[in-house]
């Protein structure tokens, strides 16, 4: 690969954000569905597995590099477990909470985010884009407390779920530029898969890890979460090719109106009013920080 395509180009980073922020509430409705019908562990492990099934003949076709060492194994290992920990989080709150709920309290990861890229990174960030996170956390507070009163500690899981993206998606920064994203992606499903495998056979009694049987519905529900799932981290694996973490973490804002339709067609579940403010808050805090993300793109 050459160097020029490792200069950073925001508005492509963008363009690719914005297909994940579509793909992943759909894959998180899906999850919900399925969080019904079958334990947190087979959930987890197929969405894994079926990455590793899409995407290493796709690495393999395409020549990409599939065996690392030193560092960027580290680095990669401690992304899938990451990747793992965010995922599981992620389907058990959905068990508890409606799905735009869900996907509003998670985005105090912005603000972890800026803080993380600022701290950790260098990376440059101005004063328009954090205090827009802080409004924006305002928001999901908002969205926090309703949920807190009816179904308690499980409505702090998405902040969980927060932080542990926002450590995700730092380490993806780190190598995206240095692995090709297919392989990438590729090497963690089959790395969770290696992991939650031998969990669930020989911890069976370990809450949320049964193996179970499950009928042809269901078995398409669980192939077209793991599609679903994988291409959408794939194009955020993209995206931090060409844009800085602090640039394209609050551009997600756009997945909380995508997960609230989503949300009302498939389970009828729309916020309360101090939610539905809240989700408003979080939105506009979002919509103009990619406002001025474009303006200082073209400049």
């Amino acid at each position: 690969m050459s160097g020029h395509s490792h200069i950073d180009r925001p508005f492509i980073g963008i363009l690719f954000m914005l297909g994940f922020c579509v793909l992943a509430p759909l894959g998180d409705a899906l999850a919900k569905v399925l969080g019904g019908r079958l334990d947190l562990g087979m959930l987890v492990l197929t969405r894994f597995a079926a990455q590793a099934a899409i995407l290493l003949p796709l690495a393999i076709l395409t020549g990409a590099t599939l065996a690392f060492r030193g560092r960027l194994l580290a680095l990669i290992t401690a992304r899938t477990l990451l990747h793992i920990a965010g995922i599981s989080a992620m389907f058990t709150s959905l068990r508890y909470l409606p799905l735009a709920d869900a996907l509003a309290i998670a985005f105090v990861m912005p603000f972890v985010m800026l803080l993380l890229g600022r701290f950790i990174l260098g990376e440059e960030v101005g004063p328009h884009r954090l205090w827009a996170s802080v409004v924006g956390f305002g928001g999901t507070l908002l969205v926090i407390q309703p949920n807190f009163a009816e179904v308690g500690a499980p409505a702090l899981l998405p902040v969980a779920v927060a932080v542990i993206f926002a450590l995700f998606m730092l380490v993806t920064r780190q190598i995206a530029k240095e692995v090709d994203p297919v392989a990438l992606q590729a090497i963690s499903g089959l790395q969770a898969s290696a992991i939650l495998l031998p969990v669930l056979i020989f911890l069976p009694d370990l809450p949320g890890s049964g193996l179970a049987a499950f009928d042809l519905s269901t078995g398409w529900l669980l192939f077209t979460l793991g599609a679903v799932g994988t291409a959408a981290h794939l194009l955020m694996t993209w995206s931090l090719r060409f844009a800085p973490a602090s640039t394209l973490a609050p551009m997600q804002y756009l997945e909380i109106p995508f997960g609230t339709v989503i949300g009302w067609l498939i389970f009828r579940d729309l916020p309360n009013g101090l939610a539905a403010l809240g989700i408003l808050v979080t939105i506009g805090a979002g919509l103009y920080i990619i406002l001025r993300e474009r303006r200082l793109a073209q400049s």
